[in-house]
């Protein structure tokens, strides 16, 4: 179940807010200008779908998201916990990082764990199958995928050159709980 717990940033041991009601998910979220919501598929998926499966049973939601957003183009990554580069990908997407544009991701299934630094705080949301977040260019954060990762997201970009982090070297993703799976 989608579940965000907030902390102040210099304080991992201290939770502020501990939820996981969708609504105010939603509403915690929206006060740092972060996107959250809850989209249903419209075909049954299996564990195997493709790139063109997943992208046909969400077609209408992304095609609207796209239109709105100014986005211009979208992939399905997956990673299972047998995926050969599952520790460097993991590595990666925990330093702390931003983008030049929005981080637009939809779980079709699985689940992982975003980490937004805003404010002097620190928003950990468990993402799970049927969330959307969609994180605004410069807002600081990272992601775990957890140890055996077990995922597929939609993501959508607005440049053609996907997924760019520009790095911030700081080390605050080592001292917050990581996502076990």
């Amino acid at each position: 179940m989608t579940h965000l717990t907030v902390y102040p940033d210099t304080d991992p041991a201290t939770v502020l807010t501990d939820t996981r009601d969708g609504d105010e998910i939603a509403r915690v979220l929206r006060e740092i200008d972060v996107d959250f919501e809850r989209w249903e598929a419209s075909v049954a998926l299996g564990d195997d779908a493709d790139q063109a499966s997943v992208l046909a049973a969400y077609d209408a939601q992304v095609k609207k998201l796209m239109r709105e957003g100014g986005y211009q183009t979208v992939d399905v990554v997956r990673v299972k916990p047998d995926h050969p580069d599952r520790v460097a990908m993991r590595a990666k997407f925990l330093a702390e990082h931003t983008h030049a544009e929005d981080e637009v991701r939809f779980f079709v299934e699985g689940a992982g764990a975003f980490y937004l630094r805003k404010g002097g705080r620190v928003y950990r949301i468990v993402c799970e199958r049927n969330d959307l977040l969609s994180v605004p260019a410069g807002i600081t954060h990272w992601f775990d995928t957890g140890e055996r990762p077990h995922f597929c997201a939609i993501r959508i970009f607005t440049s053609a050159d996907g997924w760019v982090g520009n790095f911030t070297g700081d080390d605050i993703a080592t001292r917050f709980p990581a996502f076990v799976n």
